[in-house]
């Protein structure tokens, strides 16, 4: 009798074990799909389409389409390796078609596409970002600050998830010439 009684014991204890273990991996796997299908996520799933880029690590998009006011993890260093994607990319494409062209009609064409109230916060309100962005509730994201800080921090978020700056400048021009920016001119 006491045989039975330490096997009938043990089974449940197995049994209550492993009914926890699988509650638990459902409950892990329930939280994932519930933070897959949030609206954030949804809004930058659809942001990938728009820009025909796919990231390996989705956290660099998040982290680039999150303003300081929203949190220490923020768009900022991205904002600036964005930057200097764009410029680069620009300056490239522009010597490339004409090595001889001045500095100084060089340098206006890089800051006329950098422009943060025409040009980056345009192509930003095209893509969208205002609705994507997180902001604070006292920040306004449709203020080109946020706008363009936010599009270029997409771009330094490409050239890591890419290991290629170069990349995330092609993804720059297909974007910026989408729509309807100073790219189609060339």
């Amino acid at each position: 009798m006491e045989k039975r009684g330490l096997v009938f014991l043990c089974f449940l204890i197995v049994f209550s074990v492993s009914s926890h273990f699988r509650v638990q991996a459902c409950d892990d796997r329930c939280k994932q799909e519930v933070i897959a299908s949030s609206p954030f996520s949804t809004a930058l799933e659809i942001l990938q389409k728009q820009m025909n880029y796919t990231f390996d690590s989705i956290g660099l998009l998040r982290r680039a389409m999150t303003h300081a006011s929203f949190s220490e993890e923020n768009n900022r260093a991205l904002s600036i390796l964005g930057t200097y994607v764009i410029e680069t990319s620009v300056s490239l494409r522009y010597l490339t078609a004409d090595i001889d062209m001045p500095a100084k009609t060089l340098d206006t064409k890089v800051s006329d596409i950098s422009n943060v109230e025409n040009s980056c916060s345009g192509d930003g309100m095209r893509l969208g970002l205002h609705k994507v962005i997180r902001v604070s509730s006292k920040t306004n994201a449709s203020t080109p600050t946020v706008i363009c800080g936010g599009f270029r921090a997409i771009f330094g978020a490409i050239a890591i998830d890419a290991g290629k700056s170069d990349f995330a400048g092609n993804i720059f021009w297909s974007v910026h010439s989408a729509n309807g920016g100073v790219a189609a001119a060339l």
